[in-house]
């Protein structure tokens, strides 16, 4: 369990990856070496697994296109769902999966340059495992908010005040 200062590193390193030790040490009134130590270590422990940045891929010419799959599946004896799981975030197309609770078991996100790729992918790459048991896709049409961030920027409210 992360604790004290690792969690409060992490939390602003979610928040801006980008920030120096020397300025996270600031931030958190801490020594550099205290907070290299600690990052060090989230690193090692693969709690820290990777840096990236969010791209608004709609401001770049871009057509890529993303679905939210709906799996049902009957799960493995012994196993459960993770051997399951495995098999479908192997392929390249398949960016995440999740475990769900409700009526389906896994949420998978796929990528693809059209529609047509998405489809041929749960058609036939995902349906015919054998545990699969349906399968239900939705197409992102627009993304306005993803890990915290918003990506539209909005106008401030133009109204005039009135007062009494």
């Amino acid at each position: 369990m992360v604790e004290g200062l690792k969690l409060k590193i992490l939390e602003l390193l979610k928040e801006d990856a980008r920030r120096s030790p020397e300025l996270i040490a600031t931030m958190l009134d801490a020594s550099v070496e205290e907070v290299k130590r600690a990052i060090d270590e989230l690193e090692k422990d693969h709690v820290i697994v990777k840096y990236a940045a969010v791209v608004n891929w709609s401001k770049v010419a871009d057509d890529k296109v993303t679905a939210l799959i709906e799996v049902q599946i009957t799960p493995e004896r012994g196993r459960g769902f993770e051997g399951i799981a495995e098999r479908i975030y192997q392929y390249p197309e398949v960016k995440s999966v999740f475990l769900m609770s409700g009526a389906y078991d896994l949420l998978v996100e796929v990528e693809g340059r059209t529609l047509q790729e998405v489809a041929s992918f749960v058609s036939n790459k995902l349906s015919p495992i054998d545990a699969v048991l349906s399968t239900k896709t939705f197409f992102i049409l627009k993304k306005y908010k993803q890990d915290g961030i918003i990506f539209e920027e909005r106008e401030g409210d133009q109204r005039l005040v009135i007062s009494p």
